[in-house]
């Protein structure tokens, strides 16, 4: 089965708007992008209100794997290119942000629940990054 939204033709500008868009009508009081040195957006880091405040987050969107999936799954050439595969990582990244903030506002989890491992700590790390470097805080370290 071919890859989510693979033959997306919507720019990642407009795609990353319509993120924008969701997550200022969840309630994010700043929204900033990061661009990689192409003019690329890389990622987005944002600001939500949580139980436990104001919390901010970064959400990274790579379009390398993406890149690598579709030529992988052999998906027809055209649909192969880097700036397909751009296309493509920020779609799958909106559908995912417009379905976790559907499960917050039905109070099934959270916003910390579903945002956490995109959580930034005080030296600017994400909390995944933090856990991810404590091998004894992860189950089935082997510890």
């Amino acid at each position: 089965m071919p890859l989510l939204n693979y033959t997306t033709s919507i720019a990642p500008q407009k795609t990353v708007m319509e993120i924008q868009a969701l997550l200022a009508k969840a309630g994010a009081s700043k929204i900033l992008a990061d661009y990689d040195h192409e003019g690329n957006i890389t990622a987005l880091s944002f600001q939500l209100r949580a139980e436990q405040g104001e919390i901010s987050f970064k959400l990274p969107t790579a379009w390398q794997p993406v890149h690598e999936t579709l030529k992988r799954q052999r998906v027809s050439a055209k649909y192969q290119t880097p700036e397909q595969a751009l296309r493509v990582a920020w779609r799958i990244t909106k559908d995912w942000v417009e379905a976790q903030l559907a499960i917050i506002e039905t109070r099934m989890v959270t916003t910390a629940q579903v945002f956490l491992p995109y959580a930034i700590t005080k030296d600017g790390s994400s909390v995944y990054e933090y856990i991810a470097g404590q091998s004894n805080l992860l189950l089935g370290s082997g510890d």
